[in-house]
């Protein structure tokens, strides 16, 4: 072991991988000097110094793709900057597709790129043939080609950025194992070698790979990722291989095939994967490789050797297998964590690290330096995971499924296969029995949609659902009937004592001061009214408050409430114990009183208004509001006696015309009414006057988080949210990041659609941007186009709903 010469730094970063080399260099860029990185065995010794080196710039996101975008330019620059050759190439790259539905993905893919600046072509077997001649394409739907991607030589390029970190004044020690966290009162102040030695530091940062998740938990910190052999070979130097070629992904085969200086670098990721390090990594473990497998990997160079006959001749120089580390569902673990103050973690990479390690270094730099994250990044935000997610059974089967969804088609609504059934609701058994086909979010199997006569599985498409008429009979009912919903999935908080109204006047922007029995639809913000949260706020009696939020950023929004209501006389709780039943409709009032024991009481509740109800022995609260644009109700009432209100409820409503009904209808009835979804289209760099919820900030309060900067951009905004709707009954279905363009020029993105069954119409969300502001008049005006796989729409695009604008059916 090396002992370091030092006691203290202001940041300690933990691993020397590319990772944590890029974390250094970027915090010396922003004038952070006094930064160690402590490797436990030597740079790049883990995983780093296996990787294939591809760098490529589209990712699944708009953010995602500027940090991938940001590393192909650093790299492209590092060599110069730091006098460290990198042995960075621009060399291109292709995607193909063996069948319609992939080159619908990849034309989608086009279009998204081409919306970020990166370019795109979509490309035929001519063009295939000409920058790989050999490959077999009597089976080739098309392709694209991304021109800009390029390779590296990852151990060079670590070396590099360790290089321009040192030059920065941050100093790095080998062979210096860190044994865990110094923690005092919650907050990490520096980390404990293996013998003892104490180093204390502002801030740590672990970036520790695959070795991070069981390092964490030491100090019941989670981190749910795991290792996953990971495999290629390389031939000896063919005789056509006399100059450089494009990487080549056939993702509907599992591999890649990348020119490796004269030779040919074979790589893959199959669908059934193996994880790796169950029982613990192997102390001496560096620059190890994982014991052969060719059985395993055998599938799929025979379908390569089908592809590239040339390979049948080659003779194999290395076959390799190591390890890489996959999260369960596939992004990265960025930012702090929320367990233990000052500390920081970036670790997680499935087997993308090398083209992620730039902008993922640089941004959760800037995040360290400036106490907030410098974009959008609830991607790839740690806070996004689940304790259960970092249990072992839970990963060792999703590993398998994991890293081959990488190249696996990347369909709508995909449902994981593995580690289900971790969260189920009091109503799983019942809702199944009506044929509920369910989806899984944040562990919880909620019913998507219930199939009738249809089959109760997805059958994935671009195009037109399986579950479509499903879902569009879940509408009508909801449009002219009743309907219920599961929707214990969502997460329920309790504020409670002496100052839990200054509390939550403090944390909300909107008024929370209310009448007992009222509820309060607010955000909670940033200082720079960024959207931590959206969430509804019943105050259930004068220093008692109950907090609904949602389940994708349950974690997150109890970590929020926890850390700002620190300094007030309150009890938190989050609520185990209660089941949440939606019925909504225009018969809902009805339906409602046909069970409980009081039926006016029911009639007279308004809009935004709580009471409690007896139906039987039971008494529930009920909450009058709607996501779905109807007249409803939410009812809370204890887990065990969910079924039995469920059955009275199904059969007090038979007469109504009753239906089961799923989160794609909730999803496309709060499209149609322009309701925002949290992760979607607000999130932490968004205001709610840009995204169309000023209402819900309070004017009157003397103060609240983020008040100052509401306060001075009210007015026009120059970025807002808007609704838009494509016509036609053979309208393509949106997803997300979809370009809008004006008069032909790019004004914004999509951030979430869905079909709206009672309008019949193909609908999204989009943030628009202009410098002299948003206004109705500027979209009345403009000619709107969107564009879907590289073909454009004309849309309407507007402010209000398209359903219901008024909201009169809610009331």
């Amino acid at each position: 072991m090396t002992r370091p010469d030092t006691t203290s730094a202001e940041v300690i970063v933990i691993g020397g991988g590319i990772i944590g080399c890029s974390i250094a260099y970027h915090l010396t860029q922003l004038g952070v000097s006094d930064v160690v990185v402590l490797e436990r065995k030597k740079l790049t010794s883990g995983t780093t110094w296996h990787a294939a080196g591809l760098v490529a710039q589209l990712r699944a996101s708009q953010n995602m793709t500027r940090l991938a975008r940001y590393s192909v330019e650093l790299f492209a620059d590092l060599a110069r900057q730091t006098g460290q050759e990198t042995g960075y190439q621009t060399t291109g790259s292709m995607t193909v597709a063996l069948h319609a539905e992939r080159l619908e993905e990849l034309k989608r893919q086009a279009t998204m790129a081409n919306a970020f600046g990166v370019q795109c072509e979509l490309i035929g077997p001519e063009h295939i043939h000409q920058h790989w001649p050999g490959i077999e394409t009597r089976d080739v739907f098309g392709g694209v080609l991304l021109p800009g991607d390029g390779q590296t030589n990852p151990v060079d390029t670590t070396l590099a950025l360790a290089k321009g970190a040192r030059q920065g004044g941050a100093r790095i020690f080998e062979d210096t194992k860190v044994d865990r966290l110094a923690i005092k009162h919650n907050a990490v102040i520096g980390v404990y070698l293996d013998d003892g030695t104490l180093i204390t530091g502002k801030q740590v940062v672990l970036a520790a790979g695959m070795w991070s998740r069981v390092f964490a938990a030491q100090h019941n910190i989670h981190l749910p990722l795991h290792a996953a052999e990971h495999f290629y070979l390389v031939t000896e130097p063919l005789d056509t291989f006399t100059k450089m070629r494009p990487t080549l992904r056939v993702p509907d085969e599992q591999v890649y095939y990348k020119y490796d200086a004269g030779k040919l670098l074979l790589g893959c990721f199959e669908l059934n994967a193996k994880p790796w390090g169950m029982d613990g990594i192997p102390e001496d473990f560096c620059f190890d490789a994982l014991p052969d497998d060719f059985a395993h990997f055998e599938p799929l160079l025979d379908k390569a050797i089908a592809r590239f006959p040339k390979l049948a001749d080659a003779g194999i120089s290395l076959f390799f297998n190591g390890p890489e580390s996959f999260t369960p569902d596939d992004r990265y673990l960025l930012g702090p964590t929320p367990e233990a103050e000052n500390l920081f973690v970036a670790c997680g990479f499935n087997s993308i690290g090398i083209q992620s390690s730039g902008g993922a270094g640089k941004v959760l730099a800037e995040w360290m330096r400036q106490g907030k994250p410098p974009m959008d990044l609830w991607d790839v935000d740690v806070r996004r995971t689940f304790v259960f997610q970092s249990q072992s059974d839970f990963l060792y089967e999703r590993t398998k499924e994991s890293l081959g969804l990488l190249y696996d088609m990347h369909w709508p609504h995909r449902q994981y296969a593995t580690s289900r059934n971790i969260r189920l609701s009091p109503l799983h058994d019942v809702t199944t029995a009506q044929g509920a086909v369910m989806g899984e979010l944040a562990g919880w199997e909620r019913p998507n949609w219930y199939a009738l006569s249809e089959p109760a599985r997805y059958e994935y498409t671009y195009g037109k659902p399986n579950w479509f008429e499903a879902c569009q009979r879940e509408c009508d009912a909801l449009a002219n009937d009743v309907a219920l919903f599961d929707q214990s999935s969502y997460p329920i908080f309790h504020v409670s004592g002496p100052e839990a109204l200054q509390c939550l006047q403090y944390i909300c922007a909107n008024d929370v001061n209310v009448p007992v029995g009222k509820i309060v639809y607010t955000q909670w913000l940033n200082q720079d009214g960024g959207i931590e949260a959206d969430v509804t706020i019943t105050r259930t009696d004068h220093s008692a408050f109950m907090v609904v939020s949602a389940c994708v950023s349950e974690r997150r929004d109890w970590f929020w409430l926890i850390k700002h209501s620190a300094e007030f006389d309150c009890l938190i709780t989050q609520d185990q114990d209660s089941a949440i039943i939606g019925v909504m409709g225009p018969r809902s009032t009805e339906l409602l009183r046909r069970i409980c024991h009081n039926p006016l009481a029911v009639s007279e509740l308004a809009y935004y208004e709580s009471t409690r109800l007896q139906t039987g022995d039971l008494t529930l609260r009920a909450n009058r509001l709607s996501y779905v644009g109807e007249r409803g109700y939410e009812l809370y009432l204890p887990r065990s006696q969910a079924t039995a209100l469920w059955q009275r409820l199904w059969t007090a409503g038979q007469a109504l015309n009753i239906h089961a009904a799923g989160f794609h209808a909730m999803n496309a009835c709060r499209m149609e009414k322009g309701f925002r979804h949290w992760g979607d289209d607000i999130h932490d760099h968004i205001t709610p006057l840009q995204a169309g919820l000023g209402f819900a900030t309070s004017q009157d309060k003397t103060s609240y988080i983020g008040k100052n900067t509401i306060d001075l951009q009210r007015g026009i905004q120059t970025r807002r949210l808007v609704n838009l709707a494509i016509e036609g009954a053979d309208a393509p279905f949106m997803l997300h990041d979809e370009p809008i363009l004006r008069n032909g020029e790019l004004v914004g993105l999509t951030t979430s659609a869905a079909w709206g069954h009672r309008v019949g119409k193909s609908l999204a969300m989009a943030e628009v941007g202009r410098s002299d502001g948003v206004t109705a008049a500027w979209l009345n005006e403009g000619q709107f186009e969107v564009e879907v796989a590289l073909k454009r729409f004309p849309i309407t695009v507007q402010l209000g709903a398209f359903y219901d604008p008024r909201g009169e059916r809610m009331r």
